[in-house]
């Protein structure tokens, strides 16, 4: 065993061992849960290996993996890793054949992994895969030709492992800190979404870079409520509460994913977890929750509930300076502890299931005074940051180590600076690129050097997102946006816009230049600059341009070629339906070099066009704003 840099087996056998009758994993089966130990666990990723190399797996290839989160998705990767296989985890969030066979096909996968939810997505594509030699479906359903149950995968490994158990040990004896682990995709466009090539050893050293900034006492339960197809799952759910011995568990299978959603409110109660992995519009979802439940109790109990909130908020102040100064606060906290005792620890328990300390959040920054909020309940959600690039995580904010507003304390070791855009040092307090060094810089882009190149130089992880190191504590980064020009969504997914923004301008002959915005919103706007004389051009002779009716005409023109790629238009399934734009704002002017919306390069600038027009964007995400024939687009034609 590697000790100084362990590969994931190395990081899973000492572990197992060290707490091999811990309950590791657990799942809910047949309306009762179960508890698998951390030696079943590491048993069970032995025989679905041997499995594999017995059905032919070879060392360094590749199986694409597409399941909801349950116990038989960590044990599978575990199988493929022991295998010496390198395992494609894929989103179940995606919907189009395009984009998963392109992950199938990019990543050179010789095995696809199902479970029954997402196998009929296999079966559409699989005839488009040619590498594919078996697809390996996780539940006991019929059949087609090409697939087997991994009941017998499993049956095939134990015979292995009878007769040619040396050969799996040499196989895993052969397995390096710099081989890789993961495959993991962006979002990416569809036609080019990026493989980040993840080692072994950018996963065990970000797992012991996480313990640096936050930790959990051995046999608490965390309830992951993300994909695992992540490497946010991986890292701060599998492998670190693997390495404090304790347990993960996961969110009861629906048959549609707003079905496995239902489940998360009884899951919660189920397992009472001490700490959860969420993104913010689950936070948010939570807090609307809560404060329905108090309104039900009526207005007495709603107004005190609201001022005890008020109260302890006004106490906590930015977390690392509670109850300061303490001349004016030290009244309150008898107070507090009076409301914490008589409704908050009630929140807790009928809520969050009585033993809930934190949530950690990741995929998204998160509100401050959604922060602030659970920190007045007593469940603070520390915010953090990452990208997959970094294995993700590069800093959080943690009990007793928090500001709320930032993203917490950098992990160690690992280097950092702030840069300009001639990739020059910046000062502290001076905001800049974020740019980051360690072992958890991934190893590349999967095929494609020169994206690599511009991203990792001489072993410096260049993020695309912007912050800066606080001054008075450098260890505190506070990101303030981004240089790539990434949309968020407010379940925390990601996309990269302009793969639509170019090929939108090019179908078009009535809309000149476009930015698509979406921070963390309920949906996708647009913001568009019509070609004029063209929309006058192709009006009906008989209608005036500048009549009501002109107007309104000249919108539908428009939007008439944004719809072309929903179902049904021309150009469907060239993006993903859920990015595509809900609601657009039509511009009354171009963005120039003279106003300073484009730069030397004749590139829009995404972060001054969305400045200059925050109005516009705001007023998007209004009942009248989002309507097509609002005032101020019927003024901007």
């Amino acid at each position: 065993m590697n000790t100084e840099r362990p590969t994931i087996i190395d990081f899973v056998e000492k572990y197992c061992r060290k707490y091999s009758g811990h309950t590791y994993l657990r799942e809910k089966k047949d309306g009762v849960w179960t508890e698998t130990t951390f030696k079943q666990t590491r048993d069970e990723g032995r025989i679905i290996a041997a499995g594999f190399m017995a059905l032919g797996l070879k060392k360094g290839e590749k199986v694409s993996l597409l399941s909801e989160a349950r116990n038989l998705w960590v044990m599978t990767e575990l199988g493929i890793l022991y295998a010496g296989g390198v395992d494609v985890p894929l989103s179940y969030k995606l919907e189009s054949d395009t984009d998963l066979s392109f992950r199938i096909n990019h990543s050179d996968s010789v095995y696809a992994v199902a479970s029954e939810n997402e196998l009929p997505k296999i079966r559409r594509v699989v005839k488009d895969c040619p590498a594919i030699r078996k697809v390996i479906v996780l539940d006991d359903v019929a059949l087609q030709d090409g697939e087997m149950y991994i009941g017998e995968l499993r049956e095939m490994g134990l015979a292995f492992l009878k007769d040619r158990a040396s050969e799996l040990e040499d196989r895993i004896a052969s397995i390096g800190p710099d081989d890789y682990a993961n495959i993991s995709y962006t979002s990416g466009t569809t036609a080019d979404p990026k493989g980040i090539l993840l080692t072994h050893r950018n996963y065990t050293a970000n797992v012991e870079q996480g313990a640096s900034v936050i930790s959990v006492p051995e046999k608490a339960t965390m309830l992951i409520i993300l994909p695992l197809d992540h490497c946010f799952a991986h890292v701060a759910g599998f492998y670190t509460m693997m390495m404090y011995g304790g347990s993960i568990a996961t969110v009861p299978v629906g048959k549609t994913q707003l079905a496995t959603l239902r489940n998360i409110p009884g899951a919660i109660k189920d397992v009472k977890p001490y700490v959860m992995l969420s993104v913010p519009a689950l936070s948010r979802t939570f807090k609307k929750s809560v404060e329905s439940g108090i309104r039900a109790k009526g207005p007495k109990v709603e107004k005190l509930f609201n001022y005890a909130v008020n109260l302890a908020i006004s106490y906590n102040r930015e977390y690392y300076n509670a109850g300061k100064p303490w001349i004016r606060q030290f009244w309150k906290k008898p107070l507090i502890k009076f409301f914490d005792k008589k409704l908050f620890a009630q929140v807790r328990e009928s809520g969050f299931g009585g033993n809930m300390h934190f949530f950690v959040g990741g995929g998204a920054l998160l509100d401050i005074e959604l922060q602030k909020w659970y920190c007045a309940i007593g469940i603070p959600v520390f915010q953090g940051y990452g990208l997959s690039e970094a294995t993700p995580i590069i800093c959080a904010n943690s009990a007793g180590h928090a500001i709320f507003g930032s993203s917490g304390r950098t992990v160690e070791p690992m280097d950092i600076k702030i840069c300009d855009e001639a990739h020059n040092e910046v000062p502290d307090g001076v905001t800049g690129e974020i740019v980051i060094r360690g072992e958890n810089v991934m190893a590349g882009y999967w095929k494609n050097p020169e994206a690599t190149a511009q991203t990792v130089i001489d072993g410096w992880l260049y993020t695309g997102d912007r912050g800066y190191l606080y001054p008075k504590d450098r260890r505190y980064l506070y990101v303030t946006g981004r240089f790539k020009s990434l949309l968020i969504a407010a379940d925390g997914d990601k996309y990269s816009p302009e793969g639509y923004e170019d090929n939108l301008c090019e179908i078009s002959k009535y809309i000149d230049q476009c930015i698509i915005h979406n921070n963390q919103n309920p949906y996708t706007m647009a913001l568009v600059v019509p070609n004029k004389d063209a929309l006058k051009r192709d009006l009906p002779k008989d209608i005036d341009p500048e009549s009501k009716e002109g107007k309104e005409a000249m919108l539908r023109m428009i939007q008439a070629d944004m719809d072309s790629y929903r179902p049904g238009g021309k150009h469907q399934g060239m993006f993903p339906e859920k990015w595509l734009p809900a609601a657009v704002a039509v511009l009354p002017e171009a963005f120039t070099e003279q106003n300073g919306l484009v730069n030397s390069t004749s590139k829009v600038v995404r972060g001054k066009v969305e400045k200059r027009w925050a109005d516009r964007i705001k007023y998007a995400y209004t009942t009248e704003g989002k309507a097509l024939l609002n005032p101020k687009n019927m003024e901007s034609v």
